[in-house]
């Protein structure tokens, strides 16, 4: 059969599988067989290795436990299939309470792990370990989901909760827990907690699930003071848990131990680090590369890579393209295990839904969302070597019989379904394959379409069986793959985000902040904007709020709200802003990014037009100070070349004069302003919003642009390109 015939047989193979929908065709007696042999074999031995992180790996495990009736019923998904199960987990998310822990220890992400603990827990671990009957069991997983959902709200200090966990449970539950369960949680609490031998954790804005697995994972460390849990810490810590709340032990895994940081870089140049900003800022662009910063060569421990070399079935989890399952791909030896595995079927679960900030604009069409085919060639583009060898089978969801009211209400929302484009991903040499994998009683009670965990698995088994009888393994991959060398893992020689966020901490306490509340809005701002450097801090001394009465600024060139004054070395933001954080934000942003010019000028002046000068040209002229006298975050070579980029051209009679000629209705922005513009825009465009208009010719193809166009875009693109290597210091 060839590979179309394949991808269709399979389909309605499926469709009979999980609806026993009655095949069409002349092959419907064969498909009724294999139907059969799904329904009646048996799969629970096969070796199934299982990638990915967020919400769409812990629903097809085992459910998504964040739901508050996953405790209705959380015996379902692939953990109910599959006995031999590894679950390889994605450590670059820097998120709500993952995010403030990451602010003070040097450890990896750890919010997803505390999704999949629950997710995986299994009925015949708990009714082994605590000798319960199926009643007394759904107790169980009421209080730990209970207490591994726990958040506490910003600004509680009540750490009794800390210590003893089951005080978030309701009272009538609490009996029912078993006491060295009990116990555990309680002295993983207290590890924590003021009075412990851990590092102390403030509840505030935290899961407790995630308190008590740091503590796990630290407790099992064994080093003195807050070190960097290696693999073995991690695993004891997460198999610690794992035990005690019915998981089995060894199945759920890091990717790395390695600390690091996703990066990512989007079609107009621009880089931008941390994997929660991607959700945040909108570029309107498509994401071109994304690679991680690691700390270190990224380890993995042999366990992992050999579970990968043996496992008869590999699954990437529907989730964040870019976010969930790149980032474990940019590990050499991870991708290196997979290749190796050539008996391994290997099945690419595709998301039901274009997701804003990574999937929503297609690098092949500025006006669409992404296709299957764009998941399978962004993997091409992003990984060594390309997606050979990665994956044989996409798995994408049905939307046929999906109602029109709710696919408006999804596009309402800006969502719209990534369609399955087959013979594009064909071509590409992976067979599609479609089945109604979403869940028909969410649909029916909430009008949403989730990836159903039973009928995910059912899939699954159903292209194992599909797959010893026809051979799921397609023709080899067309597409060529970016050369190897220049996808290199990059290590990052910065420090842990912990370090990072405490460098921050002790230069920002050193300047003066009026009012002082300003101090922490800039924290949280430097926080999100990591791409700030903490030598940029180094060019200011103070920050004030300025009443109008004593605002100096000229609104010749602008009205922008925020600036450096290089006299007395201040970040100055007018009163006007008011109490809108989003404002102070951006305005903050724009002075820093000032203040790294520091004092560089001497001078600066409108050259009078010659008189009788029939077009009313204008010349603006600046003058450098010496180097050593100019407190920039710029080297000389690297302000000239700045300048040149801003059209500030040299002067051929003084090397340190520059100006720029203009007619007399001709706009202009100052350097010291579009330094700061950029500045604020890079990191966030909707902090640089009049940077947005002058840079959004960026978005056109060369090949659409006359020449003077084409000319402004390449000049906006090397002051991209200055930014992101000079200014920022990202690679490439």
């Amino acid at each position: 059969m060839k590979t179309s015939e394949i991808g269709q047989y399979v389909d309605q193979l499926l469709e009979m599988v999980i609806h026993q929908t009655i095949p069409k065709g002349p092959d419907r007696s064969s498909i009724f067989r294999l139907a059969d042999e799904v329904h009646s074999s048996e799969c629970r031995d096969k070796r199934v290795v299982i990638f990915g992180g967020g919400t769409g790996l812990s629903t097809v495990v085992g459910g998504n436990s964040r739901l508050d009736d996953w405790p209705g019923n959380p015996f379902v998904g692939l953990k109910e299939e599959f006995s031999v199960l590894d679950v390889i987990v994605c450590t670059t998310d820097d998120g709500g309470s993952t995010g403030l822990l990451l602010q003070e220890l040097p450890m990896i992400g750890i919010g997803d792990f505390r999704k999949l603990l629950l997710s995986l827990v299994l009925r015949e671990n708990l009714q082994r370990i605590y000798g319960l009957d199926d009643v007394l069991t759904r107790q169980i997983i009421r209080i730990i989901h209970r207490i591994f959902n726990h958040r506490f709200p910003n600004g509680f200090r009540d750490f009794r909760f800390v210590a003893n966990p089951l005080l978030v449970v309701p009272r009538e539950l609490r009996r029912y827990c078993p006491k060295d369960l009990a116990s555990l949680l309680s002295s993983l609490g207290r590890y924590v907690s003021p009075g412990g031998e851990g590092p102390v954790i403030a509840p505030a804005g935290h899961c407790l699930g995630n308190l008590l697995l740091t503590a796990a994972i630290f407790q099992s460390d064994g080093e003195e003071g807050n070190s960097t849990p290696g693999m073995d810490a991690i695993e004891k810590g997460i198999d610690t848990l794992s035990q005690a709340i019915g998981v089995t032990p060894g199945c759920l895994h890091p990717a790395t131990p390695t600390l690091g940081q996703l990066v990512l870089k989007y079609s107009n140049g621009v880089a931008t680090r941390g994997q929660r900003k991607s959700a945040l800022t909108r570029r309107i662009l498509p994401i071109d590369r994304i690679f991680v910063e690691f700390c270190e060569s990224p380890r993995v421990s042999e366990a992992v890579c050999r579970s990968i070399r043996e496992a008869d079935l590999i699954i990437y989890a529907p989730g964040s393209l870019y976010t969930s399952i790149m980032p474990i791909l940019q590990i050499p030896s991870i991708v290196q295990a997979i290749r190796e595995n050539r008996q391994a079927l290997k099945i690419l679960g595709a998301n039901f839904w274009i997701q804003e900030g990574e999937t929503d604009i297609s690098l092949h069409s500025r006006n669409r969302g992404f296709h299957v085919s764009d998941l399978v060639e962004a993997y091409n583009r992003n990984i060594a070597g390309g997606s050979e060898g990665l994956f044989d089978v996409v798995l994408s969801a049905n939307m046929e019989y999906i109602p029109g009211d709710v696919l408006r209400n999804y596009a309402l929302e800006g969502k719209s379904p990534i369609y399955l484009d087959r013979s594009v991903v064909e071509s590409l040499g992976v067979i599609p394959v479609e089945a109604t994998i979403y869940s028909p009683e969410r649909l029916n009670t909430a009008s949403v379409i989730h990836h159903d965990p039973q009928k995910f698995a059912l899939a699954v088994r159903a292209l194992l069986v599909a797959h010893s009888r026809l051979n799921l393994k397609p023709e080899r991959l067309t597409l060529p793959p970016l050369p190897a060398q220049s996808l290199d893992v990059p290590c990052s020689v910065s420090p842990p985000l912990c370090s990072y966020y405490k460098q921050m901490g002790l230069v920002l306490a050193e300047k003066q902040f009026s009012p002082k509340i300003l101090r922490n809005t800039m924290q949280e701002m430097i926080w999100e904007n990591r791409d700030i450097r903490i030598e940029h801090l180094k060019y200011f001394h103070a920050a004030r709020v300025i009443p109008a009465s004593r605002w100096t600024r000229s609104k010749e060139w602008d009205n922008v709200l925020g600036y450096y004054d290089p006299e007395d070395g201040i970040l100055k933001i007018h009163k006007q802003v008011g109490n809108d954080p989003e404002r102070i934000r951006e305005n903050l942003l724009i002075a820093l990014g000032e203040s790294l010019l520091g004092r560089y000028l001497e001078g600066r002046r409108w050259v009078n037009p010659e008189e009788g000068n029939q077009w009313g040209a204008r010349r603006y002229e600046i003058r450098l100070r010496s180097v050593e006298n100019r407190q920039c975050f710029l080297d000389d070579g690297a302000l000239r070349s700045y300048l040149r980029l801003a059209r500030m051209m040299p002067s051929p009679h003084d090397p340190n004069t520059f100006g720029i000629t203009l007619n007399d209705q001709e706009g202009f922005i100052p350097p010291g302003l579009l330094f700061g513009l950029l500045y604020a825009w890079y990191l966030n465009n909707s902090y640089g919003a009049v940077m947005e208009y002058e840079m959004s010719l960026l978005r056109w193809p060369p090949g659409k642009l006359i020449p003077y166009q084409l000319e402004e875009r390449n000049r906006r693109q090397a002051l991209v390109q200055f930014f992101r290597k000079v200014v920022f210091q990202h690679g490439e």
